[in-house]
Formats: structure tokens, C-alpha cells, sequence
């Protein structure tokens, strides 16, 4: 599966990714500041009328060397995006889990290929054995949102509580059969997590994830709580401009879109599983292995991301994320230890689908590789 292929429903971020790329970025040609100055002059000559507000990082090595906020997080009170500001990160969240998942998976926890009732015993039965691993590649046949649930605005106590929205609904296929892409899956996967850490899902991930990642600009989007930090949200208006996008709550998909974070701690986050160390490298592999059905095809889905080569061959492992008012990408190239972060304070807009896809193929030739 090539990068190119599987990009083409996020145009907004594709575009930020081949300005950020599109100059010989530390391979020699300029110096970092030059290719900063660049840079930055065509975000904001291309994408500043785009979006309310976005963030951008940038790592090589494990080391952020570029981190910037353009735009404002709330257009009302003119209050800029900053390195601090908080977005929501939507699917990008689901990496996250995974990680998580993995730690249980090291310690003897959770078995990915037991089925789930193992750990969830009061889960409606679907006639079909359904395991984690399964889950985590969007290949257990349970569906995504339909209708207006991504508009949900109900609190939700717990992550068991919020399994109802889908517990009871027919499977879309045979688990393993197909690629259903769901986030409600991963929603199960969080109860799974609950069931072997003995804890709450957003206190394990707070202590076994974001803690030790040094991640502390990331948290749970609890609309029950002011969170300062916190960008508004908004949608692009038919006529132009923005309009604030309606409440929502999404404590009904913790695991799978629900958390709040800024580019840099993305970065971090990324840059910790560029080697072992947070993770096993057989965890490693795990996560950035695609999966295949049941027949034998490769989904470009391993657990909780995306894997693609570019046209050079170069490994592209990613994840995007859409939510109300939220726009976000983690993208990773292995080979050169470079991690990419965006965030939009946006609900994805309608851009140019045209191009940006074969200029992300070249990403491979612009940096160093050892």
C-alpha cells in the first residue's frame, strides 16, 4: 500500500506536509533557519486563510527542532495558538492506545489473539470469536459512527457505559474477513485495557503512557472540565470565514479520538517508538507490521497505524485524525528518524486533492538517512 494512495481524504494536512517538505529540509542545501524562514513563508501565504488556527513540530533523533503555532486559538478574543495550545487530536488518539496496549501485552495482561470476552465477559455475543489484535487492526467486523454520533453531546460515566452505542449491532463481516475501518472497535479495546490494568482507562494512560512519555500537554478533551489550554472549535462557513463548530462530548470514544494534545508532545510521542525502549522492539514490530485478512491481503493496518512505503521504498508509518472542529496528522519516516506533527483547530475543509500526494512521495530523498 503506498503513502500516496492512502492519504487522499485529508487534502488540508497533505498540503501542510509537502510545504513542510517541499524544500531540501536538513539535507545539506540550507541551513535550519533558512529552511524554517521558508517554510513558514509558504504556510502562510498557502494556509493561513484556511484554517482558524494550527500547530506545527517537527523532530529528527528524538529532538524537536522546530515547533511553531500560527492563527488564533480562539478568533473572538484574537488569543494566538501557541506551542502550548491544546487541539483535538481525534484518530490520532488511537496510536496512543495502542501504545498502551502494548506495555499490558509486555507484561502478560492481555493476550492480542484471546478472544475478548476473556476480558470483557459481559460483551454481547456476536457468534464469531473477536480478539484484540483484531480489534486493533479494524479487522473484527464492528462498525464505525453512523448518522450524527459524531455530534454526540451526552457524558458518559465510563468507557463499559459508552460501549452501548454499538454493542448490540450486527457485525459487518466475519471477524477477519474484512477491513472495516472502526473506531468503535478501539473503544473495546479500551475495555479490554481496563479489565487487565485494574484500572480506569484514563488513569492507566495517564500512568503508564503520558506520564512516563513526559507528554504533559496531553489529556482527556473532558468537556466537563475548563482546560485553559484548550483551542476553540470551529467549521469553515459556505460563504467564508469560520463559525463555531456545536458542543460536543466525547468521553464516548476515550480510546479510540477522544484526547487533547499539542504538536510537540505528538513529536514526543512518535520519537519514543522510532527505537525499543518505551516499547519492546517484537512490540515495535507489532504496531508497524501490517495486518492481513484472513485470505491472506495486507490491510496497511497494523495496530493503531497506518504503514506504507513512499515510491522510493522508504518506510511511512502515520496516523490522521478528524473530529468536530479538529484536524490533526502524525507522520513518521523511520528511516530518517523524523517525526511531523500538525494540528488545526478546524473541521477538515475541501481543498486541491490533486497534487499533494506525489510531492510526500519525495519526502524519502529530502533527508538524511543512516
Amino acid at each position: 500500500m503506498s503513502f500516496s494512495r492512502s492519504v487522499r481524504r485529508k487534502p488540508l494536512l497533505f498540503l501542510l506536509v509537502v510545504a513542510l517538505f517541499w524544500v531540501p529540509f536538513l539535507a545539506g542545501a540550507s541551513t535550519l533557519p533558512e529552511v524554517v524562514k521558508d517554510v513558514r513563508s509558504r504556510i502562510l501565504a498557502d494556509f493561513a486563510l484556511m484554517v482558524p488556527g494550527f500547530s506545527v513540530a517537527v523532530g529528527q533523533d528524538g529532538k524537536i527542532i522546530w515547533s511553531e503555532g500560527f492563527g488564533f486559538a480562539d478568533l473572538e478574543a484574537k488569543r494566538p495558538v501557541t506551542r502550548q495550545t491544546m487541539f483535538r487530536i481525534g484518530s490520532v488518539s488511537k496510536p496512543m492506545t495502542a501504545a498502551g496496549l502494548m506495555l499490558l501485552v509486555e507484561k502478560g495482561k492481555v493476550d492480542l489473539d484471546a478472544d475478548i470476552h476473556r476480558y470483557v465477559p459481559d460483551f454481547a455475543d456476536k457468534g464469531h470469536s473477536i480478539t484484540t489484535r483484531q480489534l486493533a487492526g479494524h479487522l473484527a467486523g464492528i462498525r464505525h459512527y453512523q448518522g450524527k454520533e459524531a455530534y454526540l453531546n451526552r457524558h458518559y460515566a465510563n468507557v463499559r457505559e459508552s460501549l452501548r452505542i454499538f454493542e448490540n449491532d450486527p457485525l459487518l463481516s466475519t471477524p477477519g474477513e474484512k477491513y472495516f475501518y472502526s473506531s468503535y472497535g478501539f473503544n473495546l479495546i479500551g475495555m479490554v485495557m481496563e479489565s487487565a490494568a485494574g484500572q480506569d482507562f484514563l488513569s492507566y494512560m495517564q500512568n503508564a503512557v503520558w506520564t512516563p512519555m513526559a507528554l504533559s500537554n496531553t489529556i482527556p478533551d473532558d468537556a466537563t472540565r475548563a482546560i485553559p489550554q484548550r483551542t476553540c472549535f470551529y467549521k469553515a462557513k459556505a460563504g467564508g470565514g469560520f463559525e463555531i463548530e456545536p458542543e460536543v462530548d466525547n468521553s464516548y470514544k476515550w480510546p479510540s479520538g477522544g484526547f487533547l494534545s499539542t504538536s510537540e508532545d505528538l513529536v514526543r510521542f512518535g520519537s519514543a517508538l522510532l527505537q525499543p525502549g518505551f516499547l519492546t522492539q517484537a512490540s515495535l514490530e507489532a504496531l508497524f507490521t501490517s495486518q492481513k485478512t484472513s485470505d491472506g491481503k495486507p490491510t496497511g493496518y497494523g495496530i493503531g497505524w497506518f504503514t506504507a512505503h513512499n515510491k522510493k521504498g522508504g518506510r511511512v508509518w502515520y496516523h490522521t485524525g478528524s473530529s468536530i472542529g479538529g484536524t490533526s496528522l502524525l507522520f513518521m519516516q523511520p528511516d530518517s528518524r523524523v517525526v511531523l506533527a500538525i494540528a488545526a483547530n478546524c473541521t477538515s475543509a475541501p481543498l486541491d486533492k490533486a497534487h499533494p500526494a506525489a510531492l510526500v512521495e519525495s519526502f524519502s530523498t529530502l533527508m538524511p538517512v543512516k
